[in-house]
Formats: structure tokens, C-alpha cells, sequence
């Protein structure tokens, strides 16, 4: 797939001209405040390369989900502060999506300016089934920036969307690829073509329903696909085992078990699990062998012994790519499974192994649990674009920039 990207805009010339850049600013908030602005920080060299050259840069992005309209809570304002300090200048915030203020406020412009436009979510337009609907609001998108203006997609995890900030507008400006979406394929590219040998896979999370195409795809491709976190118990259930009180897919049994008898010599699973009475921070932890989860308990963490089994599995490994954490990593007591793994994959990485986190809670682990994002080759912030990638599926975010 050719994709224009930033460079190729740049030689262009920019200086004087308006670019509307996709960002991917949706971060975490605790009563307003950022809790892991990991996204921010990955969107700032395309604003900044923008900016320096003299375009007149205009942001948008989503948080959260408003359901399509305004809610104070998820105003992009706390963003707008952060990002400005980031880039070290003013950054305001349009007071609407494409509305007067976000007109007025694009018509004060300089060159080298940085604008965010309110939370693109606010628009019930923007998520719309209807071709129409969310083409009329690329439409207004695209004439913020004007006849001379450019489209840069920057936010990798809304790529597999097909969303009016997203899709649409590529389709109605000249457009390109910013430095995290170029970098993100890039490396995504790697771990679909050019894989070295041994290929370790690390799943977590709770749902084996969102894996299921990973595991499938990639399953042919890995030498070994370690499984943990919430999705585990649905795949010891389909070994007969009780698992208590943990998370189980019912519905997801059958497929488990059929995953287990195609892919006997590939799929791995806890030796341990560290399980409590209910599920809270201040729960007591019991460790117990997998195959003996009591009937009263929950499972919140892989155990000692599964960490030591998936350390020694990835301690060879050459290429690793890790989505999911193995348990309740926001509870101190159960957070020791995730940091074990992810110091494994750090370890294996600082031996020359390519190791790719996929964005979502597995990046946040990283950064909660105090591991150096440097101890990894590639950290990713698009968790569900980066697993449709790896799937086969095609992007719509990617697929219209190669148009």
C-alpha cells in the first residue's frame, strides 16, 4: 500500500496554507485531569513539524464517547492545555466542532498557530451510518481549511473507523499520512511480512472474542501464542477445568476448544492464577495452580509459575508482539503477572529482540506499572487498529490515503 505521508507534504510547501490534522488525543481522565497522556505526547511531532514550517494547524479529535452531543466532561479543554505545553505555545480551543466560534476562531490564524477544535464527537455526524450525514461534515472540515487547505491523518487508533474526520474528509482534500500513522504501519508491516524467527505472541484482556481473528491469523505465523488476563479462564473451561467465580465466555467454549486442538503446539496457557474472594484492590491474594480454581473464587492474575513459563518462552523469542495485559494490573495485588511479562519482552528487547506493545491498557501498563517506554522497540497507540492490521482486515482510515 503507497500512502502519501508528511514529508511529501511538506516539500510541497505548507507555510501559509491550512492542514486539518486527525490526531488521536483521546486519553484517560480522573475528574478532569489526564492520567496518561501517552497520546498527546505521540502527536506532537507531525503538529510541531506542521507548525515550524508555517502552517496554520487545525486538530481535531475525539474523547470518549459523548453519544453524539456536547457533555462538559468530555471537553477537549484539559487536552488543549496539556498539548500546549507540550508543543511550548498557545494552543486554543475552538468553543464547537465546525460551527461560528470554530470558523472565527480558524480565521484568526497565523502562520505557525495550532488550533483544537472541540470534541469532534459532539457531532452526531461524525459516527454516522448514513454516507450522507458524515459526508456533510467533512465537508465542513474541509472548508475550515479552505480551497489551498490539506488533510494529515494522524490518529492510527481511529484508522479502522470509518468516520467522518477520518474517512470522509481524506476523500474530499489532498491527503497524507502523519508520522505516527506512517510509523505505525511501518512496523505493523514488520510483523506481517518480515518476521524474524521465533515469533512470540502475548494476549490478554478479558475477551476471547476480541482476539478470536488475531489468534486465528496469527497462529500459523507465531511460535507460540501466550494467553492470559480475563480470556484465559474461557480457554481452561475448555479444557473441563472449574474457574470459580472468573470471567467466562460461555458462548466462547466451543471456539476455544477447537483453538486448542488446531493449535496444540502453539497456544499457552497459565500454569497458576492469583485468585481473591471478590474483585477489589483489597481482596487478599491466593496463588493456586490453574486446574484448581476453588468454586468461591475470582481469578484477577496469572501466577509466579506462568510467569516463569512465559518468561522462559520469550527469553528466545526474536520478534514479540504483546496486546493485553495478564490480569488487573490497576490493583498493585494483582499487577505483578502483567510487570513480569512486560520486563520479559523488556528483557528479550534489550538482547535485540523487535518487540511491539499494541497501544490500548497494554501501553497504559506500561507506563503505570514504571517500565521504561525505551525498553521496547515500539510502543503502539491504536490497541483495536493495530489487531484489525494484524487480522488481514482493511482499514478504511488507511485504505482512502492510498487513493
Amino acid at each position: 500500500m503507497s500512502i502519501p505521508n508528511l514529508e511529501d507534504l511538506l516539500a510541497d510547501g505548507v507555510s501559509g496554507r491550512s492542514v486539518l490534522v486527525r490526531s488521536d488525543l483521546n486519553v484517560p481522565l480522573d475528574d478532569g485531569d489526564i492520567t496518561d497522556p501517552g497520546r498527546i505526547s505521540a502527536s506532537v511531532p507531525t503538529l510541531k513539524a506542521l507548525s515550524d514550517a508555517g502552517a496554520k494547524v487545525v486538530v481535531t479529535a475525539h474523547l470518549g464517547r459523548p453519544e453524539g452531543k456536547p457533555d462538559p466532561k468530555l471537553s477537549l479543554a484539559p487536552v488543549a492545555a496539556a498539548l500546549a505545553g507540550q508543543l511550548d505555545r498557545d494552543v486554543p480551543l475552538a468553543g464547537d466542532v465546525v460551527g461560528p466560534d470554530a470558523q472565527a476562531c480558524v480565521q484568526r490564524l497565523s502562520d505557525g498557530d495550532v488550533l483544537l477544535l472541540e470534541n469532534i464527537r459532539f457531532d452526531p455526524r461524525e459516527t454516522s451510518k448514513d454516507d450522507d450525514e458524515r459526508l456533510a461534515l467533512a465537508r465542513q472540515l474541509a472548508e475550515l481549511v479552505g480551497a489551498q487547505g490539506a488533510f494529515v491523518s494522524d490518529g492510527f487508533g481511529v484508522v479502522h473507523r470509518k468516520q467522518a474526520s477520518v474517512y470522509d474528509v481524506a476523500t474530499l482534500l489532498p491527503h497524507y499520512a502523519g508520522k505516527l500513522v506512517a510509523a505505525e504501519v511501518a512496523v505493523l508491516e514488520q510483523l506481517t511480512s518480515s518476521t524474524r524467527q521465533p515469533y512470540a505472541v502475548v494476549l490478554g484482556g478479558s475477551k476471547v472474542s476480541d482476539k478470536l481473528g488475531v489468534i486465528e491469523q496469527l497462529a500459523t505465523h507465531a511460535d507460540s501464542i501466550v494467553i492470559g488476563g480475563g480470556m484465559c479462564f474461557t480457554f481452561l473451561a475448555a479444557f473441563g477445568l472449574s474457574v470459580g467465580k472468573s470471567l467466562l465466555q460461555t458462548e466462547m467454549i466451543d471456539t476455544c476448544r477447537r483453538l486448542l486442538d488446531t493449535y496444540a503446539d502453539v497456544l499457552r496457557l497459565p500454569v497458576d492464577i492469583v485468585v481473591a474472594d471478590e474483585f477489589g484492590a483489597d481482596s487478599p491474594p491466593e496463588i493456586v495452580a490453574a486446574d484448581a480454581i476453588p468454586e468461591g473464587k475470582v481469578g484477577l492474575d496469572i501466577g509466579p509459575g506462568s510467569v516463569t513459563r512465559f518468561t522462559a518462552l520469550l527469553s528466545n523469542a526474536e520478534t514479540i508482539f504483546w496486546n493485553g495485559p495478564m490480569g488487573v494490573f490497576e490493583f498493585p495485588a494483582f499487577a505483578a503477572g502483567t510487570k513480569g511479562v512486560a520486563e520479559a519482552i523488556a528483557a528479550a528487547t534489550g538482547k535485540g529482540a523487535f518487540s511491539v506493545v499494541g497501544g490500548g491498557d497494554s501501553a497504559a501498563a506500561v507506563r503505570a506499572l514504571g517500565l521504561p517506554e525505551d525498553g521496547f522497540s515500539h510502543i503502539s497507540t491504536g490497541g483495536g487498529a493495530s489487531l484489525e492490521y494484524l487480522e488481514g482486515k482493511e482499514l478504511p482510515g488507511l485504505e482512502v490515503l492510498s487513493r
